[in-house]
C-alpha cells in the first residue's frame, strides 16, 4: 500500500462483505452512528485504484467503502475491457452492483457503525450509472454524487449501435424499467450532483443535460439539484470535482 495512506488519523481496512471484496476508510477519531458513503469504481478500474478517493472523504469525516464490482478487482477479472467486452458485461455488472447494495449497506450499519439516516452514493463513470440506478431504488438514501456518469440510461444507450439480439432486448427491457430518467418522482427533491467534463468522448455530457433538464422543473428547492460542466475536460475525475464533492456532502450528508 502507497505511504500516503498510512495515516494517523485514518483506518483503512480491506474487508469482505459477504464475499464481495471492498476496502473501508473511517476516522480513528469518529462518533457512531457514523455518516457513510458508498462508493462505486468505474470500468476496467477496482476499489485498489479508488483508495486515494477514499481516503480524501474519510479525512473530512466520513465512513467510506469502495467494493469490487463484479469482473473487476478480486472478482474474476476480464483478460481485457476493450468495447467488446463492454457490450458483453457492461450493464450486467451495473445490475449486479445495484442487486447487491442492500447487502452492503445492511452489512455497513450493522457492523460497522454507518448512520442509517445518513448514506449517499457516490460514483465515477460505470460507477455513477450504478450509484444512480441505486439512488433511484432506495428512497431512503440521504445523497448521490455523479462524476462522468449518467442519469438517462436510455438516452446514453441510443448513441450505440449494436446488434438486435435477444440477449441485447432483455437488457433495453431493464434498462428502461430502472433508468432514473424514469424514475423521477422518486428522485424529485433529493440531493443529486451530477459532475461531468464536456468534453468527454468516453461517456458525453449530452444525456446528464437532457437529465437535469428534466428533473430540475420538478425540485422545489432548486439548490438540492446541480450539473457542473468542466470545460475542454475529457473522461477524468479532478481535484475541483472532488472538492464540489466534498462540499455537497457537507450540505446534505
Amino acid at each position: 500500500m502507497n505511504d500516503y495512506l498510512n495515516s494517523s488519523f485514518i483506518c483503512e481496512r480491506n474487508i469482505k462483505i459477504h464475499e464481495i471484496p471492498a476496502i473501508i476508510f473511517r476516522p480513528k477519531e469518529v462518533k457512531a452512528p457514523i455518516p457513510t458513503i458508498v462508493f462505486y469504481h468505474g470500468w476496467s478500474s477496482s476499489k485498489e485504484l479508488q483508495r486515494l478517493r477514499g481516503f480524501i472523504l474519510a479525512s473530512v469525516g466520513y465512513q467510506v467503502v469502495i467494493p469490487d464490482a463484479a469482473y473487476h478487482g478480486e472478482r474474476n477479472p476480464l483478460q481485457q475491457y476493450g468495447q467488446d467486452a463492454a457490450m458483453k458485461y457492461f450493464w450486467d455488472i451495473i445490475f449486479s452492483n445495484m442487486e447487491e447494495f442492500k447487502t452492503i449497506k445492511d452489512d455497513m450499519e450493522l457492523n460497522y457503525e454507518a448512520d442509517p439516516k445518513r448514506i449517499a452514493v457516490m460514483g465515477n463513470s460505470m460507477g455513477g450509472f450504478t450509484s444512480a440506478g441505486i439512488f433511484a431504488q432506495s428512497e431512503d438514501l440521504k445523497a448521490l454524487i455523479v462524476l462522468n456518469g449518467c442519469c438517462g440510461w436510455e438516452s446514453f444507450n441510443s448513441n450505440i449501435d449494436v446488434p438486435t439480439t435477444e440477449k441485447v432486448e432483455t437488457i433495453r427491457r431493464r434498462v428502461k424499467h430502472m433508468d432514473p430518467m424514469n424514475n423521477l418522482d422518486v428522485l424529485k427533491d433529493r440531493p443529486i450532483l451530477l459532475l461531468h467534463g464536456d468534453s468527454d468522448i468516453v461517456v458525453p455530457v449530452g444525456s446528464q443535460r437532457i437529465f437535469y433538464k428534466k428533473i430540475k422543473t420538478l425540485y422545489e428547492d432548486k439548490n438540492k439539484i446541480k450539473l457542473i460542466e468542466y470545460p475542454r475536460l475529457n473522461h477524468f475525475v479532478t481535484t475541483n470535482m472532488m472538492e464540489e464533492s466534498i462540499n455537497w456532502l457537507g450540505k446534505y450528508l
